[in-house]
């Protein structure tokens, strides 16, 4: 009973002070029974890693034209930044269905206004705390009173639909791979997309490694396969969740075309699968604030490839990143009301 009070204090402090990205992983940790001292050379790493961020984003934009700059974003219309938020409202309310999907397969029973609510706080927080994930650990403890068992239940919901939108993003920049050497002029171009090619494989490799490891000596990771089993496979699961999926990441990839278009910079259908995939991807990467930071840096460097600029990338990637953020400030919304409240929302 004194353990279970314990993780449940711990999840608390985690959305009262709304940590970044160890968030999430510092539950699992403590499901799995690690201390907490294991994270103590991290608070350096967490310091470092952004600063080096911003000071290359600092030098890629001390490069940029800044009349093109300011001419870019002067082209934005009240027409694009409707369509971009209407993708937005498209892409959390699936996302949320998968949410709901997914955790009915793990017997988690989620009303349809209530995942919808949860997935837009969880989104602007996504989005405005560092790492990328502190929404979605939020969004785990928010729901511990859904069922028994606490956060666990609602932990591993939330561990595996994030997980099935990231392998939706792998799968489209696989295709991407035959595209390059046409998208490509040159064989000296190929020099500057070998880095993130290079970067993806081997982010694979060692996810593909760290789970190998793992499932020799981690007996909970072979009782969450099983239950991916039932998410991803069993009952036209499959069907379910690639077609939420599919629906998803394609609004991901709509939105960042019509953030490229409202800059009067028009991407070609072959960015889709190139250079667009590669961005998001960045996004991934734990040391910027939601996101921002590293697709602007990769949106710079991989715009050049199809013959746009890079300063064209850097305000597609901002005006993306803006209509996300916008697109989710329902969530903020909600935040507000319970804080006037003065009390969190239950499930």
């Amino acid at each position: 009973m004194r353990e279970t009070e314990a993780k449940v204090v711990v999840a608390g402090r985690l959305y009262r002070h709304a940590s970044p990205l160890p968030s999430l992983v510092r539950m699992v940790y403590q499901y799995l029974g690690h201390e907490q001292r294991k994270f103590s050379r991290l608070p350096l790493i967490r310091i470092l890693a952004p600063l080096a961020l911003i000071a290359l984003l600092a030098l890629l934009v001390s490069r940029t034209d800044l009349a093109a700059l300011k001419d870019a974003f002067s082209q934005i219309s009240a027409l694009h930044v409707a369509l971009g938020l209407l993708l937005v409202q498209v892409q959390i309310i699936v996302s949320a269905f998968r949410w709901r999907f997914t955790a009915a397969r793990l017997g988690e029973n989620i009303p349809v206004p209530l995942a919808i609510r949860e997935y837009y706080v969880a989104s602007f927080l996504n989005q405005s705390l560092p790492g990328g994930v502190a929404g979605d650990a939020i969004r785990a403890f928010r729901m511990r009173h859904a069922g028994e068992g606490g956060w666990k239940q609602p932990a591993k919901a939330v561990l595996l639909e994030r997980l099935s939108g990231q392998m939706a993003f792998f799968l489209l920049a696989l295709p991407g791979l035959a595209i390059w050497p046409f998208v490509l002029s040159g064989g000296e171009t190929w020099q500057g997309v070998l880095p993130f090619m290079v970067g993806a494989v081997g982010v694979g490799a060692a996810i593909g490694i760290g789970v190998i490891i793992a499932w020799h000596r981690v007996a909970w990771l072979r009782s969450l396969a099983k239950e991916a089993t039932d998410v991803f496979i069993r009952d036209r699961a499959l069907l379910v969740q690639s077609s939420l999926s599919f629906i998803i990441v394609a609004t991901y990839v709509a939105t960042f075309l019509v953030a490229s278009d409202a800059i009067g910079a028009p991407l070609p259908w072959t960015a889709a699968l190139t250079v667009i995939p590669l961005a998001l991807i960045a996004m991934l990467i734990p040391v910027g604030l939601g996101g921002w930071g590293t697709r602007e840096v990769a949106a710079m460097a991989l715009w050049p490839l199809i013959g746009a600029t890079p300063t064209e990338g850097l305000v597609a990637s901002l005006v993306y990143g803006g209509l996300s953020l916008a697109g989710a400030l329902p969530g903020l919304g909600l935040l507000s009301l319970e804080a006037l409240r003065g009390r969190p929302r239950r499930a």
